[in-house]
């Protein structure tokens, strides 16, 4: 049986103790990880448990945060909820301006029709065709309507958990997914780091590095439609990142058999977000809907101490970025918190790799980051033109 989430010793060395063995794993060791409930009494600032799955109201929630402590509280609640929890938290009315929703949408279907067109296409864990899938969404908005981005990213909730479970200099990607109607169901799987290698590979990975995984990432969802359960909104098995064998049993009949019989579904709104532990045992519904394209903007949320999955350029969105956030600073549209939001969303926020030599810690132990540049730039007002020169220079000291 391979080891669960336990502090008790073994014999130094045993091979089982460091390594799992995917011949191994029985539904019933899973089976006995769910049957922990999700504890009410733990979930202060929750509105809601529907099917085991706690729910917070993102406006009640913004009318208190400026209290002392509150902000430290909900964070550490989100922490508990998907380290130890359910593993998964919705968030009610995340977007509470519909519009920026909306205008969003209408530019992530601008791509999904331009890139049809162009004949591009792929996706996880889905057949071709199910659905449409933008890559690097992130990027693509920016540079399309860095406005937008700013508003869209500027969204307390999305960095706030983000910065729960990841800590600041988190790194944001998305892409952006529509399951049309009639698109079938994905299997049930975990997601990156680990969720991407097969179980052989993963069972090369001692279990530290299995239990590390999760820690690197996010997963998210802001829903960009209604989703009514007939649309066939993400399947989830509540607790299921507890399982310490969970990478090695993807597309295994007996495993899949169980998720079809076990998982929760929620419906969501337009402007609802979810967000859960990489680890978490989940899968996109059956779209049973004749006219529900199904559209959310899927965030994977990147620890600075990982890598992130896709390629982002950073430069080329923070030059896009900082002319639109200047103007919207200067003009009173946005607030400098909501900025640095945006930025955090954009720019890159570890210091490192770099090159020492060049690129020394001066005043500190580390060089200034990216994101730290473009704050001090927006503080002090620079032009854009300041900006770009002064962006393209410490690129060049990075360099090897």
């Amino acid at each position: 049986m391979p080891r669960t989430e336990s502090n008790a010793p073994a014999a130094l060395g045993a091979p089982s103790t460091y390594w799992l063995d995917a011949d191994q794993c029985r539904v019933d060791d899973l089976a006995a990880v769910l049957r922990q409930a999700t504890e009410r009494a733990n979930l202060l600032n929750a509105v809601d448990v529907v099917s085991g799955v706690p729910v917070y109201d993102c406006s009640a929630l913004r009318s208190r945060l400026q209290r002392a402590g509150v902000r430290a509280a909900l964070m550490a609640e989100w922490i508990d909820v998907l380290q130890q929890g359910a593993g998964i938290l919705v968030l009610s009315r995340a977007f509470d301006d519909a519009t920026i929703v909306d205008a969003a949408t209408a530019q992530f279907m601008a791509l999904i029709e331009a890139e049809r067109a162009a004949g591009a296409g792929g996706d996880h864990f889905a057949k071709a065709g199910a659905n449409d899938r933008v890559w690097n969404a992130l990027e693509k908005l920016c540079l399309r309507a860095p406005e937008l981005f700013a508003a869209y990213y500027a969204n307390d909730m999305l960095a706030l958990v983000s910065e729960a479970w990841l800590g600041p200099a988190y790194q944001v990607t998305s892409q952006v997914n529509c399951v049309n109607p009639g698109g079938a169901a994905q299997t049930a799987h975990r997601d990156y780091h680990l969720g991407f290698l097969t179980p052989a590979q993963a069972m090369r990975y001692p279990l530290h590095v299995h239990r590390m995984s999760p820690r690197l990432t996010l997963q998210g969802a802001v829903a960009h439609v209604d989703m009514p359960l007939e649309s066939g909104p993400t399947l989830y098995l509540p607790h299921s990142q507890k399982y310490a064998a969970g990478y090695l049993v993807v597309g295994h009949p007996e495993f899949q058999a169980f998720f079809d019989q076990h998982h929760v579904q929620l419906p969501l709104r337009k402007g609802d977000a979810v967000f859960f532990n990489p680890a978490l045992m989940h899968a996109a519904g059956n779209n049973r809907t004749h006219d529900v394209r199904r559209l959310a903007n899927l965030l994977q949320v990147s620890s600075a101490f990982g890598r992130a999955m896709e390629t982002v350029d950073r430069m080329r969105m923070s030059r896009s970025l900082y002319p639109a956030l200047l103007s919207l600073l200067e003009h009173g549209r946005l607030a400098m918190p909501e900025a640095e939001r945006a930025v955090a969303a954009c720019a890159e926020g570890y210091a490192f790799p770099t090159n020492l030599d060049r690129d020394p810690p001066l005043g500190g132990l580390a060089p200034e980051s990216q994101q730290a540049l473009m704050g001090r730039a927006l503080a002090e007002h620079w032009t854009p033109e300041r900006f770009e020169s002064a962006l393209q220079e410490r690129a060049e000291r990075r360099l090897a």
